[in-house]
């Protein structure tokens, strides 16, 4: 929600403006205490509020009035901030013109600066008085409301209901779930005589229900089970009246309201004693239902089942650690059977529409509910081409339609039981594009930027990001797209109908705007603005003074070529675009957080980068050639992500600039060209975890440089491709423990007594080594090396012809990919004794390897019965004798 991130922007504000090492401003000791106290209320208040409108066009009022507050405190704090930095001041000490919160002395209130301006601190404290005083009256009304709230909530406890039976689910075929259904029934009624729970995982309108449902009413369990009973649970349930319903249910027979909770299910676990039962719970939201019931369900070891249906695959989880079905999207096949049979039933599919038929299917992503409510309001309309036309286009609105209410409550359900500091960050998911390839890295970066993310003691807010993406793909509502080598999410993906939920939501209760031809008035009230690529600089330029208050700028257009001095308030900037007016403006926003700009060439980063005192992710890009920072950059204390995209940027050397900050929040620094390494440099970026760097200067002492990179001790990834060579490297080179992640590029000397140390770095999950010599010409793996390794890829090693693996070295090896290996021709049969192993690649390599290894891999078949691992080989040229090796498990393409 909305009013939960503006509360906690500003909480962050003040948190960053206490604990900043040289705030820019400072703010009274008693105003700050009392702002706390009131945030913090309305942070409590918004975490069990309710809304008070259940839907519908327009957003709660409150809300909408905590939002305004919120935002009223951010814009006084805020352009004190700039207006200070702008006159090149500090504010002064409001402890020494405050007595008792008021105004002694207004001489000392404001400071003659040199260009005959000042700064008045009168304003700022009265001006912040007044907006504490407006959120103060706004926390009271919120109070009164919890107050009233949790009186209504105990005397309605008791006719709470929270079950409804079979006859209610909402009727639907199932196709392309049948494998999945034979394996439940097998489940079912196999030999397992314990009490089972049996979890069906996924997002809304994936099929969860009608699965069960199908289940349910098959002969096979009507003969199997003595007792059959369907219960939908709701998020808010009372634990005495389901339990009343469900022994109606078996009975036929209301339990009697003199009976308590226990003496309830003591009757009906007394009825279940002697019976098989399968009992069906669906639209389960916690696992706090069960831990209450599942007493009253005896366990006789008669083979009585529960199965649960549930969107949120951790609560799965903790129900069962064996057999979760976890529902997948319809393939195309799948997806245009159930469409044909939804609009024609058993008719054919008139040849004149099945090819905008095929488009519609294909917009609804393979989810289920989608096929069924645009397939439900054709086979009622009109069977023109020029209808399903208009249906094409306008399917994501017709499918969140108030007038399908069924659909729209199901969609839009996942999202009103989401907990409130995850709604903000679902919001945001609705200003990336339809089927866009999300970079989670970028994402938790933007979070973070955007400052709604709820601080929690002793941890850093990306790692609170990371565990909030995966809260949402545990909940089905952001679908897991690309994993990285060593098993992290590394792309994440929307559907395009939860997308649709969260863009309506978000425009609802303005929590961003898509900048449009025709701005409305009202838009000065966004914070955050995605400008598309389409924009036109006509239609930026007339939302100039409409935007000025704005705090996030994710622009997607190459048109803009307006100044962005008017936007002193940015916190997120992303552009995609080069010019004068971005370069003359860009680093005179001091409230940014997040900047990420191409920049043309030959640009130079100003010195006043230092003024954005508040950055702590930077991300440029320069055409042509590399550029360099300027020697202030090393006083930038709040920096985190560092990347010189591109050609990259040099960085001089900090003892120039006589500067004694330690960049100890300095956590990502990639993209530097010929890196001084050296122990002035090491000692100011203490905590780096993430460096990627090149040297290319033929003349640079880089043997020493490297030495250094053992002192980093917090270094878990490194990049490092060298263009010269030299003998010395082996001896010199010593790196941190601490490492995970290594890419070594450009080496061209023996690899064999670096890749000894190499082998035992203990924490090392990925390898990848580009170029290299091996002075024998083969390389040797003993047992106890790499204990960790997950990913190990090789570049054009051109000379290693010889692979040994002695014991059971590379224990966690799951993937292995070779390139351009042409001395190489055969692969060592422990290979196969790798039991993680799951893939070889095999790029431009030589056709004997190819066959050594299917040689190994039937080996193992024959051994094992199954396949040991995929193989995906790629080749310039595939002689028929190499196709012919070609099976599914072992692929043989051409590059």
């Amino acid at each position: 929600m909305a009013a939960y991130a503006a509360i906690v922007s500003v909480i962050h504000i003040i948190d960053t403006i206490e604990h900043h090492h040289s705030p820019p401003i400072c703010i009274d000791k008693q105003q700050l205490e009392s702002l706390t106290r009131i945030v913090t209320s309305l942070q409590e208040f918004l975490e069990g509020y309710k809304s008070l409108v259940a839907d519908g066009d327009e957003a709660d009022p409150l809300e909408m009035r905590i939002v305004d507050a919120a935002h009223a405190v951010e814009d006084v704090i805020e352009s004190h901030i700039v207006d200070v930095i702008k006159l090149g001041r500090s504010s002064p000490n409001p402890n020494e013109i405050f007595l008792q919160g008021y105004v002694v002395d207004a001489v000392h209130a404001a400071e003659e600066v040199n260009s005959g301006e000042e700064v008045s601190c009168i304003d700022f404290y009265e001006d912040l008085q007044q907006v504490i005083e407006e959120m103060n009256v706004i926390k009271k009304e919120a109070m009164e409301i919890a107050a009233e709230a949790q009186l209504q909530r105990k005397v309605s406890s008791t006719h709470a209901g929270s079950l409804t039976s079979s006859s209610n689910v909402k009727e639907g075929m199932m196709v392309g779930f049948d494998d999945v259904q034979l394996q439940l029934l097998d489940w079912l009624t196999g030999g397992n005589r314990n009490r089972q729970i049996l979890p069906i995982t996924g997002m809304g309108g994936i099929g969860k229900t009608t699965l069960a449902r199908h289940i349910f009413e098959h002969a096979l369990v009507k003969e199997h089970f003595d007792i059959c009973a369907w219960t939908t649970i709701s998020q808010t349930y009372n634990i005495r009246e389901t339990l009343g319903q469900v022994l109606k249910q078996v009975t036929g027979n209301l339990g009697s309201d003199d009976l308590s909770e226990n003496e309830l299910g003591e009757k009906l676990y007394k009825y279940l004693c002697g019976r098989r039962y399968i009992f069906i719970l669906d639209d389960m939201w916690s696992v706090e239902v069960w831990d209450k019931m599942r007493f009253f369900f005896p366990d006789y070891n008669d083979g009585s089942r529960v199965i649960v249906t549930t969107r949120l695959s951790n609560l799965a989880a903790e129900l069962t650690d064996s057999n979760i079905i976890g529902m997948r999207f319809l393939d195309d096949v799948c997806s245009w059977n159930l469409f044909s049979k939804t609009v024609f039933g058993g008719d054919g599919f008139p040849l004149q529409l099945e090819e905008i038929g095929k488009k519609i299917v294909g917009k609804c992503k393979g989810l289920p509910l989608s096929i069924a409510v645009i397939g439900g309001l054709l086979a009622k309309s009109e069977l023109t081409l020029e209808y399903w036309e208009h249906i094409e286009k306008n399917l994501s609105t017709i499918v969140n339609s108030k007038n399908d209410e069924y659909c729209l409550r199901v969609l839009k359900l996942s999202y009103d039981h989401l907990p409130a500091y995850l709604k903000p960050c679902f919001l945001y998911m609705g200003m990336f594009g339809e089927d866009e390839e999300i970079r989670v890295a970028e994402l938790m970066r933007l979070w973070v930027s955007e400052g709604f993310l709820k601080p929690i003691i002793n941890k850093s807010l990306e790692t609170i990001a990371n565990e909030y993406l995966k809260e949402l793909v545990d909940r089905n509502l952001i679908l897991v797209h690309e994993l990285g080598a060593v098993g992290n999410i590394k792309h994440c993906k929307m559907h395009d109908l939860l997308r649709d939920v969260s863009f309506q939501e978000a425009e609802k209760q303005r929590f961003y705007y898509v900048l449009k031809q025709h701005c409305p008035r009202g838009i000065n009230s966004h914070r955050r603005i995605f400008i598309p690529e389409s924009t036109s600089n006509r239609t930026f330029k007339n939302a100039l003074d409409t935007m000025s208050r704005a705090r996030s700028f994710i622009c997607h257009c190459y048109n803009v070529r307006e100044k962005f001095q008017k936007f002193g308030f940015l916190r997120t900037l992303t552009t995609k675009f080069s010019s004068k007016y971005l370069e003359e403006n860009v680093f005179q926003l001091v409230n940014l957080r997040y900047l990420s700009a191409e920049f043309r060439e030959g640009f130079q980063i100003p010195s006043s980068i230092s003024l954005l005192w508040n950055l702590h992710t930077l991300i440029v890009s320069c055409r042509g050639k590399p550029t360099t920072a300027p020697v202030e950059i090393w006083k930038m204390y709040k920096l985190k992500h560092v990347k010189f995209e591109n050609k990259g940027m040099y960085l001089p050397d900090p003892r120039s600039g006589h500067s004694d900050v330690m960049m100890e929040n300095l956590e990502t620094l990639k993209g530097v060209l010929d890196f001084n390494l050296n122990e002035e440099v090491v000692k100011r970026i203490p905590n780096t975890k993430k460096l990627a760097i090149r040297y290319q200067d033929e003349v640079m002492d880089r043997v020493k440089c490297l030495s250094y990179l053992q002192c980093l001790s917090k270094l878990e990834s490194l990049l490092c491709l060298i263009r010269y060579g030299s003998e010395e490297y082996p001896q010199s080179i010593n790196f941190p423990r601490s490492l995970k992640k290594l890419y070594l590029g450009g080496v061209y000397f023996d690899l064999e007594e670096i890749l000894e140390k190499i082998g035992s770095l203990p924490l090392l999950e990925k390898l990848q080594l580009f170029g290299g010599q091996f002075a024998t010409r083969s390389w040797e793996i003993v047992e106890g090396q790499f204990p960790r390794l997950k990913y190990l890829e090789l570049w054009e090693c051109w000379d290693m012809e010889c692979w040994t693996l002695e014991g059971s070295c590379l224990p966690r090896l799951e993937q292995l990919s070779l390139c351009v290996m042409n001395s190489f021709e055969e692969f060592p049969s422990e290979i196969g004794e790798i039991a993680t192993l799951k893939l070889i690649k095999l790029f431009k390599c030589s056709e004997s390897m190819v066959v050594s290894l299917k040689k190994i891999v039937e080996e193992q078949e024959e051994l094992q019965g199954d396949p040991p691992f995929h193989v995906l080989v790629k080749l310039n040229n595939v002689s028929q004798e190499l196709q012919s090796l070609a099976t599914p498990n072992f692929r043989v393409v051409k590059w």
